[in-house]
């Protein structure tokens, strides 16, 4: 199994921030304000040379509305991971009605 650099890392999350950032039509300084960190740093984060504190992952996911799926599955090589990861996709493209339904039946399945 291939090991993921912390370059690879930090460059994978600094374009998915970025993405994320511009479909919530915000700007740099906005991002910063509402994380409290500097635009500077902001800023390293998106371009990948700045590496990202596990606060400032959790609330960039909060703020932005980055699954965790969205921030792993490109670094996530496990055949099982990477399964369950497929799994939790398909569930977010189903209305709520049909994941409770879903649901149900894995918790029949579960009961065989």
């Amino acid at each position: 199994m291939k090991s993921n650099k912390k370059i690879d890392i930090d460059k994978i999350l600094g374009e998915i921030f970025k993405e994320y950032r511009l479909k919530n039509s915000l700007t740099q300084e906005k991002i910063a304000e509402k994380l409290g960190i500097s635009v500077k740093y902001i800023s390293r984060i998106e371009n990948g040379t700045g590496g990202v504190k596990v606060e400032t992952l959790v609330n960039y996911m909060n703020i932005l509305g980055i699954s965790p799926n969205t921030i792993f599955e490109k670094l996530i090589e496990n055949d099982d991971l990477k399964l369950q990861i497929q799994l939790s996709k398909k569930l977010t493209e189903l209305s709520d009605d049909k994941i409770n339904f879903v649901i149900t039946i894995i918790d029949l399945l579960k009961n065989l």
